[in-house]
Parts: structure tokens; sequence; C-alpha cells
């Protein structure tokens, strides 16, 4: 008796230093999305859900840091000569499997990416002004652009690298978007590696034990994705959850007051818009305008951007946890200008005489799509703005959807007009002008995101001229042109700037990121 009291008094004392003195104890991290991934194939969709946890779970040639800037990743270095810029790769660096990174991986990896079929928002984009890519050794990899590319290393930052080993097959693309959703090749190099992905329910990663970089904090990482916000916050506070992405602004005041929490708000470069239908046939859910898209008028889709008031928005709906905009990134940001920093007040009056100037006296009607929850009070703000352009007669009927849906919709041209948002990868305005508002040429990989039929051969012209310049003065001069020629046209609404937001249990910190990834590496204990 006397021996088994003593080893159960030395366990209890091994065990107590374990978890106060000693050795640390291992913990997992749980995570409340606001949002589901639409898919595990880190090439399907160009969309901050799916990109996060590609960043989690692969590795691109270069990273960019919270503030976009670009820093190396599995490219220790790399020289540019012109238009052909050569990586040094990491020496001994291993995918989640044991097996060995090489040049061969970023070959398949970047020969995959046009190939991926019916992508929402196709990653060809960030490989637009690449013309060749070589290995000259194993650990060395060639990029010759099409002509000079200043923003290559942002652009390859957000092309996770795959495994040519576990992703081949006999697609022309691979390992098909179907089978990686079971996590049938998907072994990347990250920091975690795949274990299981119930949807709606949970996706599961483990630590990845030929982790090349600095050992993560957490063993087990879960994601859950909870629409709700409010579900979100009640997770949180009863503990369930130990981190919240988005949480209700109404809410802020008193999650902020909660000793037991610690919110973090971070500066974003993510606009929210309304994009519009402007193809020469009548969009789905339009009547009352004779058989004519009215949207294809300048003069009617200013008269749309007069009637919103965008500070209204931010007031009323975002409770100030957002910027007004009047452009696709804020000023200054690079290829920016000051002419578009301010946001014009909402004029009923001049929007209604627009109109009637544009044939349309009595207003239309038409529908605004929008998801349901990807973006912080997309449903409200889609209401607000449905309201407002109410004020001037067009009637407007309000589609909310899950965003998988929403989305797919929306690629199918479903609406006559759609909210959603955008996250500079570059930090500068090459980047949403190229996905956003240039003509939609995929085979270039150019107009990627632009979902509204709208082209202005003028604007393409200053946008590639300035993909091509590596003068920094001159490259944002075209940049600024570029956006003024979009923004005078009325080519797309800017409506706000969100602020990006985190909740989190007391004894965990992350500083978030301007892109408004949520990424549980860089998410540690509070010291």
């Amino acid at each position: 008796m006397k021996l088994i009291r003593k080893t159960l008094l030395l366990s209890a004392l091994a065990a107590s230093f374990l978890a106060v003195g000693g050795i640390a104890q291992a913990r997992d991290l749980t995570i409340g999305l606001r949002s589901e991934p639409s898919s595990m194939d880190p090439q399907f969709h160009s969309l901050t859900p799916n990109t996060q946890l590609s960043e989690t779970m692969f590795d691109p040639l270069v990273r960019t840091d919270g503030n976009a800037k670009p820093v190396p990743c599995l490219a220790q270095s790399w020289t540019v000569n012109g238009n052909e810029w050569v990586f040094k790769l990491r020496p001994d660096v291993k995918f989640s499997d044991g097996s060995p990174f090489t040049a061969d991986d970023v070959l398949f990896t970047y020969k995959r990416v046009p190939l991926v079929p019916n992508s929402p928002s196709s990653y060809s984009l960030y490989l637009s002004s690449v013309a060749k890519v070589e290995a000259v050794d194993p650990h060395t990899v060639k990029i010759t652009t099409k002509g000079p590319s200043p923003v290559l290393l942002a652009n390859l930052s957000m092309v996770p690298i795959m495994s040519k080993k576990n992703a081949s097959g006999p697609a022309p693309e691979g390992k098909t978007t179907v089978e990686l959703n079971r996590g049938d090749g998907l072994i990347g190099t990250g920091p975690y590696k795949f274990v299981s992905w119930k949807r709606g329910a949970e996706i599961v990663l483990d630590r990845n034990p030929y982790y090349w970089g600095k050992k993560p904090a957490w063993d087990k990482v879960v994601y859950r994705p909870i629409t709700n916000s409010a579900a979100r916050v009640a997770a949180l506070l009863s503990g369930d959850i130990d981190v919240i992405e988005d949480p209700p602004t109404d809410d802020l005041p008193k999650l902020k007051k909660d000793k037991k929490l610690y919110v973090q708000a971070t500066p974003s470069v993510r606009v929210i818009y309304v994009a519009m239908n402007q193809s020469k046939e009548v969009p789905p859910g339009m009547s009352g305008t004779d058989g004519k898209n009215p949207l294809t008028d300048k003069r009617v889709r200013e008269a749309l951007s007069l009637a919103i008031d965008r500070k209204a928005i931010v007031a009323r709906i975002m409770g100030g946890v957002a910027q007004p905009a009047a452009n696709l990134l804020p000023y200054p940001a690079f290829g920016t200008s000051k002419q578009y920093s301010v946001v014009p007040p909402a004029d009923v009056a001049k929007a209604k005489k627009l109109l009637a100037d544009a044939g349309y006296p009595k207003g239309f009607a038409l529908s605004l799509g929008s998801p349901a929850g990807r973006y912080t009070n997309d449903q409200r703000i889609a209401q607000a703005v449905a309201a407002m352009w109410a004020r001037i007669g067009v009637k407007t009927n309000v589609e909310t959807m899950a965003p998988p849906v929403f989305f797919k919709k929306r690629n199918t041209f479903a609406f006559s007009t759609y909210l959603a948002g955008w996250a500079a990868s570059s930090g500068e305005m090459l980047n949403p002008l190229t996905s956003l508002v240039v003509t939609k040429t995929p085979k270039l990989g150019l107009g990627t995101t632009n979902w509204s039929h709208y082209s202005n051969p003028a604007m393409d012209k200053e946008v590639l001229a300035a993909s091509e310049t590596l003068d920094d003065a001159k490259r944002s001069k075209m940049l600024q042109d570029a956006g003024h020629m979009a923004m005078a046209d009325y080519a797309i609404l800017p409506l706000q700037f969100e602020l990006s937001v985190w909740a989190m249990k007391k004894d965990i910190r992350y500083t978030g990121r301007a892109d408004q990834m949520t990424l549980a590496q860089d998410m540690t204990l509070a010291k």
C-alpha cells in the first residue's frame, strides 16, 4: 500500500511539474470561421477562406507578411535580370509525407494552375505575366516573364506549391478538385497537414513533423465554420472556441470590456463593392426597361452610385468599423490618387435626374445578389443599398444565400447586380484593377473576377502597360490614370474598406493581417 501511495504521489508531482514549471503541455487551437472554404484544392478558388487554409498546409515560393511585403519562403533568395528571375530554393525541405521538395514541384504547380476546370476565380491571374518556368537544377528555378513584372513576387505569394509526386494524376490537372477535397494528394510543405474535412462541421489539421520553418505553437488546429455571427460569439464565450473571425460590430464594445477576452482590429486592403451586369442583353432579375439593359449607360451607373450613402452604411451598419470607399484601395496605397480618396455625399435629386435623362424617369427593377456571412454585415449592407436605390425609383430584389451558392450563381451572371469583396494581394492598385475591371480574358489571366461584362480597352491598355513598368513613379501614375478611368466610368461601385477584427481568449495573441487571412501558425500564447 505504501508503494502504491508513493507511486501516486510521484505521478502527481510529475504532472504538476509538467503543467507548471517544466515542460509545456501540448495544446490544440480551435478557430471559428465566418465562412467555410469552398474547396481544399489550393488552386480552385482565389477566395480568402480557401487561401488562408492553403497557406497553412502549403508554402509558396515567396510569402507576404502581415503588411503585404514579400518575404522569402520556399525560395530563400532570388535575383532578377531584365525579364529573367532566378529563385534559389531552400535545401532539405520536405513535404508532409517526408518526400523531398524540388524544382520539379514548382514546375508541376505552375503548369497545373490554368488547367483547373470551373474555377470561380482563377489563380491564372497571378501567373499572367509569366512566359516560361524552367528547372535549372533541383534547387534552382528560372522564371521568364513576358515583360518587366514589378509585382511578380506578390503574385507568386498567392500560388501554393503542390507535390508533383502526390498531386499528379490522369486528368489534365493531375489530382482533381474532387479528389483533393477528399484529402487525396493534399500534401504540402506548410506548418500543418490535412487530417479531415467534414463539410459544415470542421476541418482538422495536425502539425507537420517535417516542417522546415519555426515550429508552430499548436499540436492540432480545428477550424469550425460558424456562419452565424451571434453563434460564433456564443461559442467563444462558452470556451468551445479559442479564436473567432469577424465578431458582430454591435458586440465589440462588450467583447472589449470582457477580461477573459482579447480583441484585435487591423486595417485591411479589402474593398466591398457592387458590380453591375453590363451585358447587351437584359440580365436576370431586371424588368421595366423595354428590353434594354440600362446598366450599359454610364448615367444610370452614376445614378446608382449617387443614391448610396456610404458614410451612413459605415456609421449605422458597420458601427464605424470600416472606411467609406471611393476607389478600389484606400489612399495613399500605391497607385491610388487623392482625387478618389474623398467619398462624395449621396445626392438623390441628381441621381433621379440622371435616370430621367437616360430615359428611365420612373426607374426600373433589378436584382442584387449577396453572400450571407462571407463579409462583415454583407446581408445588411445589401438591404441598405436596396433601400437607397428604392429612393430613386429602382426597385431592388435582394437575393442572399450561402457563400458557395452565391459565388456559383454569380459566375453564371445570375444577378443584375451583386455585392462582393476583394483583398489586394500586392497592396497596390494593379491587383484589383487587373482582377475586377480589366476585360475578362481567361487565357491571359486577366479580369478573372470581372463578372460584370465591363470592358474599357483604353483602361485595359493603361493597366497592362503599368504591369510591365518597373519605374515606381511611372507605374504609380499609370495606375492612378487607370483608376480614374474606372471610377469616372462607374465601372464598379466601391462601398467601403473593411477593418478586420478577431476576438480570442485572453491568453492568445494574433496581430492580424492586411489581407484578412486567419493563419493559425501566426497565433501564439500571450507572453
